[in-house]
């Protein structure tokens, strides 16, 4: 008898009902083949050098916190089960420097930061810190600039120095974030030469020439600084971060850098960049991290604020189409509302 007959459009298999496992909320939970938990989620942080907080205008929600303000925040998220942070200092004006000096000084911003909650959380929070120049110099860029160029090999060097002040400092993991050429290997080798061999590196190894990051920009102050370095020729970070039409070449920069040392590798921008999250994880077999950019919060929120879209549900969503293509960890701006929905 065929399908018409029957009056079934499953022809031979008339019993298959993908629906039945659908019905229910608890069976729907039972069969998921992924999920998300507070584990998962890294929580990036702005501290700066004032008292209070200081709302993000671009990232609703996001403040600049004090010190003390990152400290209770890393308490939230040891009792939320939220396992690590990031911190990005936002820097005064003043101390900005064309070579980024500040960055080395043990006793600057995020150091004092990292000490604070090291003090209060010790190992039970880990705290994870960016190494790069951005957030220090006066043209906004990256590494050291010199005729219109970013100079590579002697930007290395001052990474070097700085991931070692900020392992001086407490710092758990150490994330290179500039991608430079070499640097993951030096890094690795200027730690374990100063005897913090125990401090691990996450490679900002697959790091996007994205336009999803102007919000993070506004909130540490560099935006204006690249828009000053136009002048000269650079303002923007093409020629270090990786080419959005590229994937092969993610490939290669992940296997650099874990032939080089490092131990976790981050793909950056997510939502843009799914296929090569799985790729990577596929690939390697590695601990890989995914960052959902300050762009990609901005929109949600935005979209959320105009009421065109539940922004929970489509913060939740992101994050677990994230996990589904190989994420280990998630760093979010939206990690303590979620991890309170988990």
């Amino acid at each position: 008898m065929s399908a018409s007959e029957t009056g079934s459009i499953f022809g031979r298999f008339p019993t298959t009902r993908f629906r039945r496992n659908r019905q229910h909320e608890w069976l729907r939970e039972m069969v998921a083949e992924t999920s998300v938990s507070p584990q998962d989620l890294v929580w990036p942080l702005f501290v700066h050098d004032k008292a209070g907080r200081e709302p993000v205008t671009a990232m609703p929600g996001v403040n600049r916190l004090a010190i003390d303000g990152v400290v209770q925040a890393a308490s939230e998220a040891k009792s939320l089960g939220i396992p690590a942070i990031a911190l990005f200092p936002v820097i005064d004006q003043e101390r900005k420097t064309a070579d980024g000096q500040h960055a080395v000084d043990p006793d600057n911003l995020v150091c004092r930061t990292i000490q604070a909650v090291r003090a209060e959380t010790g190992n039970d929070v880990g705290i994870i810190c960016d190494v790069a120049l951005d957030p220090y110099t006066t043209h906004g860029h990256d590494g050291l600039l010199e005729n219109g160029h970013i100079l590579n090999d002697e930007t290395v060097t001052v990474l070097q120095q700085q991931a070692v002040v900020l392992a001086q400092a407490g710092c758990h993991i150490i994330a290179p974030s500039d991608m430079m050429d070499g640097r993951v290997g030096a890094i690795r080798e200027a730690l374990d030469k100063n005897h913090h061999d125990e401090v691990g590196i996450l490679a900002y190894a697959a790091k996007y020439a994205s336009a999803y990051y102007g919000p993070f920009r506004d909130a540490l102050g560099s935006h204006a600084a690249l828009d000053t370095a136009k002048s000269l020729g650079v303002g923007d970070k093409k020629t270090y971060q990786m080419n959005p039409a590229n994937s092969d070449e993610a490939v290669r920069e992940v296997a650099f850098d874990l032939d080089e040392g490092a131990d976790l590798v981050m793909v950056k921008p997510a939502i843009t960049c799914l296929d090569i999250i799985y790729r990577v994880k596929k690939t390697f077999g590695v601990p890989t991290l995914a960052y959902q950019v300050s762009g990609e919060y901005a929109m949600i929120q935005a979209a959320a604020a105009n009421g065109w879209l539940d922004g929970q549900r489509a913060a939740f969503e992101a994050i677990l189409a994230m996990k589904r293509a190989g994420a280990d960890a998630i760093l979010t701006y939206f990690a303590p509302q979620i991890a309170r929905q988990c």
